[in-house]
């Protein structure tokens, strides 16, 4: 049977194939809308405390206008089949710490704890917990402020990390393609459809990461050398710290699943990810002065058996 793409396909075959898709567009906003609903409820008559013990360490930052919709976010992660042990936003713009939220205030009652720290960009969701502590005996798992996350999220990076203590597990990451001067550029990266560890896979913070006590020793003792080579590349310095210090890198399922993860509405326009690969080649430049011919040569030893895609 012939295979028509869109470009050479009929009026009538399009208007198909588009229409099929819209079933998955409507159940996906439907699902948006309930999560809105529900978290906003919550959040007014909630009392069940946001962490419980045992769990690992959960941080997140927020700023400007975002702040307003965080809770979003935290009710998400709060609503969990796991909860972590300590769930920490934190703030750098003291203006508005000190008036924050009546949706943020009531978190706090709840056990969400909110603290100031330097504005270190994107490195604000995980550094500061760095700097706060000089032991490291529970996991850190990094949330971004502009998700609604499944009820899953953190039963299943624990899991993870119980299973495989030494790995940086994730539920996205893309496979880094090399040439033979080094990186293709960010935009060609492929989408890896494995679970199987590499350090060619280099995990994205937004749908979150789970950190091992192991690698977060060796993440505070590199310090803030990031603000000189990727200040706003907070992935690749996580990635290239993992690669130097053998840490690979491995996702809890092999596709992300279509209707778990949402961002919240209203907060995608500043999303970091306009600025690094939408309108530009922020990463591109950032790669290039993060990353040294020693570690091209980890990536490079490693064969190009992985399982990826362009779709």
């Amino acid at each position: 049977m012939t295979d028509l793409s869109e470009q050479d396909s009929p009026i009538p075959y399009l208007f198909f194939r588009r229409t099929l898709r819209l079933p998955r567009r409507l159940v996906r906003e439907s699902i948006m809308i309930i999560q809105l609903i529900q978290f906003f409820l919550i959040n007014r008559m909630g009392s069940k405390a946001v962490t419980e013990p045992g769990g690992p360490v959960v941080s997140l930052t927020t700023y400007g206008g975002r702040c307003k919709k965080v809770y979003y976010a935290i009710e998400s992660i709060a609503h969990g089949q796991a909860r972590p042990s300590r769930l920490i936003l934190w703030i750098d713009d003291e203006v508005l710490l000190n008036n924050l939220p009546a949706t943020i205030r009531r978190l706090q009652k709840r056990g969400l704890e909110v603290k100031s720290s330097r504005n270190y960009g994107p490195h604000t969701k995980y550094y500061p917990y760095l700097e706060s502590t000089d032991t490291f005996d529970v996991p850190l798992v990094t949330a971004d402020d502009d998700m609604f996350y499944p009820r899953y999220w953190l039963k299943k990076l624990v899991e993870a990390n119980l299973k495989h203590p030494n790995i940086v597990s994730c539920y996205f990451s893309h496979v880094i393609p090399l040439s033979e001067n080094g990186f293709e550029r960010y935009r060609n990266w492929e989408l890896c459809i494995s679970t199987d560890p590499s350090f060619r896979h280099i995990a994205a913070g937004v749908t979150g990461v789970i950190y091992p006590p192991t690698f977060l020793a060796v993440l505070k003792h590199a310090g803030t050398a990031f603000e000189t080579c990727c200040p706003r590349g907070d992935d690749l310095w996580l990635h290239v710290q993992a690669l130097r210090t053998g840490h690979k890198v491995r996702q809890v399922l092999p596709r992300l699943p279509y209707f778990a993860f949402h961002g919240i509405p209203g907060t995608q326009q500043t999303a970091l990810c306009h600025e690094n690969v939408d309108h530009g080649d922020g990463n591109d430049r950032q790669m290039k002065a993060t990353y040294t011919e020693a570690d091209f040569q980890i990536l490079r030893s490693e064969r190009s058996t992985l399982h990826a895609t362009n779709d």
